[in-house]
C-alpha cells in the first residue's frame, strides 16, 4: 500500500482554524454529513480525506501517531468534531493515541469529545501474526483461536508490509 503512495498524495493538512475553514468551505453538504478518514502526522497535524480513503494515502504513506475517522458538526458559526473513532484497520492505533487526537484538534481550535467515542481495540496474535479487532473483551484470535495479549501489540507508527 504505502509504495502505491506518490508524492503530493495525502490527505488535506489542517493546521489552523482559517485551514479548516478553508477545507470546509470546498465540501459539499452531503460530503460534511459522512465521516471523514484522518490521520495525524509525526508532526501533530491532522490531515483529512474522505471516508473512503485509505489511511496511508491520507498521510502520504508516512507513519502517524494516530488515524481513524471523525464527523464534524457547525455549532453556530463554529465547526466541532462530532464523533471520532480510531478505526484504522492500516495502523491500528492503540485507544491510548487519544492525546495526539486531541492535541492536534486544540492546534486548529476544534471543538471536540474527551476521548474516542468509539474505541477500536487492536490487537496482533502472537501465534498467527495476525491483526485482529477485540470484540466484547474476547481475546482470542479469530483466526487460530490463540489467546491474544491484554496490551497493544502492533506497531502504531508505521504500516507493516502485509496492510492493506
Amino acid at each position: 500500500m504505502r509504495a502505491g503512495v506518490g508524492p503530493g498524495d495525502g490527505g488535506a493538512r489542517i493546521r489552523t482554524g482559517t485551514d479548516f475553514a478553508q477545507w470546509a468551505a470546498t465540501r459539499t453538504a452531503e460530503e460534511l454529513a459522512e465521516p471523514f478518514t484522518f490521520v495525524v502526522g509525526l508532526d501533530g497535524a491532522l490531515r483529512l480525506a474522505p471516508r473512503r480513503s485509505e489511511h496511508v494515502a491520507c498521510a502520504g504513506g508516512a507513519d502517524v501517531l494516530s488515524a481513524g475517522e471523525m464527523s464534524f458538526r457547525a455549532d453556530g458559526a463554529r465547526w466541532r468534531v462530532d464523533e471520532v473513532s480510531n478505526q484504522s484497520t492500516g495502523y491500528c492505533p492503540d485507544t491510548a493515541s487519544w492525546p495526539a487526537v486531541a492535541a492536534a484538534l486544540g492546534q486548529v481550535g476544534l471543538g471536540h469529545p474527551d476521548f474516542f467515542t468509539h474505541e477500536v481495540v487492536f490487537r496482533r496474535c502472537p501465534a498467527c501474526r495476525e491483526r485482529n479487532i477485540v470484540r466484547e473483551d474476547h481475546y482470542v484470535c479469530v483466526f487460530c483461536d490463540a489467546d491474544l495479549p491484554g496490551e497493544w501489540n502492533l506497531d502504531g507508527g508505521s504500516v507493516d508490509e502485509e496492510a492493506g
